[in-house]
């Protein structure tokens, strides 16, 4: 079957109508950030932010009239406040950043979806872990697959949600690059699954080579969607792999997100440890608990004659754990295996489980589960005991 087009998709959502402004919602160019990928279609509708919440009707309508066109397998359509009245792109993206962090808030934020949006994110998810850093370079992506897979070899029920729109990893590191998610009922998708774990990336629904042209709402209203429609299933631990920055798709998404609490990525140099200090600082400033550090390419030792260098410098991120009162999960060393796996598509915790290298993301995990437990017993309380 003929993958559906771009043409054929406005055409289907051309016969939407904006019942306020009165025209269809491709000629007031309410559309935008349409992308096809092997029969799953995803765009975004602009809307005033104030009128966001009333227009679920039009979304549903929008993603009926795409879903019902040959060669289409999902349909994800996201409302986001990208404009201000009269079309002009404005900066008020509609966030309410006033509400704390916790597992059942009501959001109340216009990427809603109507009433079913303000359930909770993720209630058979038991933990959520972000795996953060505050700038690009640093190996998260790496560290948050080696981390979720050495999860998985405790025993663990786990998931990997690729947060990075602009740059998935995570199919080609877990070697499920091509692969086409599926769906039983057109609305919601079924994760892929690669070593035991469920996966869901953008890389999925847009081609690889397409670059992802979306504005902070739409970023976040996508990922949202993502994770509502995503059969995620029972899970002991989600990790997400973050996209790298503070930005405000970052900030938003440590708000609306569930999460358990975040670990810190960086490299021992000081300008990482800068970005990583502000990382850090975003997390605690929406009340997002912060795990600790994990110091990336920490050294490199020679494959020949055993000796070990300080590439980047050495111990700069336990320092700066001390200096942040948070705690150092561990150092990870610069090493080609570790990449040369990654690129292949086989993490070295699973490709060569006992390399010391493996032993070092399985120690790291072993630290962040223990975490997790005790915050989530902190949020239980004292138990009270009547004599």
């Amino acid at each position: 079957m003929a993958e559906v087009s771009e043409k054929d998709v406005l055409a289907a959502l051309g016969t939407i109508i904006d019942p306020d402004r009165g025209g269809d919602i491709v000629s007031l160019g309410m559309v935008s950030g349409l992308a096809i990928k092997g029969g799953h279609v995803v765009f975004a509708i602009d809307v005033d932010p104030e009128r966001g919440p009333h227009l679920e009707p039009l979304r549903k309508a929008a993603e009926a009239a795409v879903h019902a066109l040959p060669g289409v397998l999902t349909v994800s359509a996201v409302l986001t406040a990208e404009r201000a009245a009269g079309g002009d792109h404005g900066h008020d993206h509609g966030h309410d950043h006033g509400h704390g962090h916790g597992h059942g808030h009501d959001h109340g934020h216009s990427h809603g979806h109507g009433p079913a949006a303000e359930a909770p994110l993720l209630p058979d998810v038991k933990a959520i872990i972000a795996v953060a850093s505050g700038k690009g370079g640093v190996g998260k992506s790496t560290t948050a697959v080696n981390l979720a897979l050495a999860l998985k070899a405790m025993g663990l029920s786990v998931g990997m949600f690729d947060a990075d729109i602009f740059g998935p990893s995570q199919p080609r590191m877990l070697g499920v690059s091509g692969a086409q998610p599926t769906s039983p009922d057109g609305d919601s998708i079924n994760p892929i699954e690669a070593y035991g774990m469920k996966v869901m990336s953008i890389g999925f629904l847009v081609p690889e080579d397409s670059p992802v042209i979306w504005r902070g709402p739409m970023v976040m209203g996508a990922l949202e969607q993502m994770m509502r429609q995503v059969r995620w299933g029972a899970l002991d631990v989600l990790v997400v792999d973050m996209p790298p920055g503070t930005g405000d798709t970052q900030l938003t998404m440590t708000q609306r997100v569930p999460l358990t609490g975040a670990v810190i990525v960086s490299t021992p140099q000081d300008i990482a440890l800068l970005d990583a200090r502000k990382g850090l600082n975003m997390f605690r400033q929406v009340n997002v608990p912060v795990m600790g550090i994990i110091e990336n390419m920490s050294y490199y030792t020679c494959p020949n004659c055993g000796h070990e260098a300080h590439i980047f410098g050495h111990g700069g991120a336990k320092f700066e754990a001390v200096k942040l009162s948070t705690d150092f999960l561990g150092e990870v060393p610069l090493d080609i295996d570790i990449r040369t796996t990654s690129d292949e598509g086989q993490p070295i915790v699973v490709s060569k489980p006992e390399s010391p290298h493996a032993k070092a993301y399985k120690d790291i995990a072993a630290k962040v589960w223990d975490k997790v437990q005790l915050l989530q017993q902190s949020r239980k309380g004292p138990k009270i005991v009547m004599e």
